[in-house]
């Protein structure tokens, strides 16, 4: 009667008390972190991850900036209503309405800031109107901030009230350009990582360090498949070789015909239109090479 109860017991003791795995040795385990960082290096230095980290350090500068223009007027906020109360009694209808006149500027000069963060975002250059008012915002907001400390010849007083609208207006003409020079970063940074990086391999293939590594079968169409980089005098010696003296040079002409970014388009097709009005010449380009 005790004999199948002792057998369970036994059962249970051999089940309970099997030796563990093997803990993997450390060739294994380094075997293991190399495929890891083999997986990790080639994504990060896919193109797509470069030209992504380019973005956030864009979109890091653009909050940054926009805190410093909002504080700034946020600053010259009330010396701009003391110059349009001009004395009015607090809590008067005069005095009331002037807290509106150092929004309405800000407003405006915010709403400028705004359109040219997304037409530098693509490389699109704005009229003279535009900048025209963003310098008559900036300027009228320095008149007003400035105006009481000038009249009561104070200077620290200009030097203080000076600081805000001046900062604010040496923001507003650099995040433009800063804008557009990250936005050509971002595509240059794309393209020379597209240059050096690798296919990346499928995730599968992490199970160890020869199957992480590509092999030599692999290399062989990167090899044919790499060339140089090509640089915008590239591009634009490509646009020029197949204009036409009946084609409008336009962005998405020049992209067509060159295959560049959105980004690039723009600039290509200024260049080739100014080359091209200032060129005498009504040989088309890249006759003479052909012959």
């Amino acid at each position: 009667m005790n004999a199948p109860t002792d057998q369970n017991g036994l059962e249970g003791v051999a089940a309970f008390g099997r030796p563990p795995a093997a803990r993997p040795t450390r060739a294994e385990r380094l075997a293991r972190d190399a495929a890891n960082a083999a997986e990790v290096r080639r994504w990060q230095g896919h193109p797509d991850v470069v030209a992504l980290r380019v973005e956030r350090v864009r979109s890091q500068v653009d909050r940054l900036c926009w805190a410093g223009i909002v504080l700034g007027l946020a600053f010259t906020m009330a010396n701009v209503q003391w110059f349009a109360a001009a004395g009015s009694a607090p809590w008067s209808l005069p005095w009331l309405a002037a807290w509106l006149l150092d929004p309405t500027v800000s407003l405006v000069l915010l709403a400028i800031l705004r359109a040219e963060q997304v037409t530098a975002r693509y490389q699109v250059h704005t009229g003279r109107w535009v900048r025209a008012a963003k310098w008559s915002a900036l300027g009228a907001t320095y008149v007003m901030n400035t105006w009481a400390s000038f009249a009561a010849g104070s200077l620290s007083g200009v030097v203080l009230h000076s600081v805000p609208p001046l900062i604010v207006f040496a923001a507003a003409e650099a995040i433009t350009d800063l804008r557009d020079k990250l936005t050509e970063a971002v595509a240059v940074a794309f393209m020379d990582a597209a240059e050096r990086a690798e296919p990346p391999m499928p995730s599968q293939a992490t199970d160890g360090v020869h199957e992480s590594q590509p092999s030599k079968p692999h290399r062989a169409p990167r090899r044919t498949q790499s060339t140089r980089r090509k640089l915008f005098a590239d591009y634009l010696h490509e646009a020029r070789q197949a204009w036409t003296p009946d084609v409008t040079v336009t962005p998405a002409w020049v992209r067509n015909v060159t295959r560049c970014s959105r980004g690039l388009s723009p600039r290509l097709a200024s260049a080739l239109t100014a080359e091209l009005e200032g060129s005498q010449d009504t040989t088309v380009p890249g006759e003479e090479d052909r012959s």
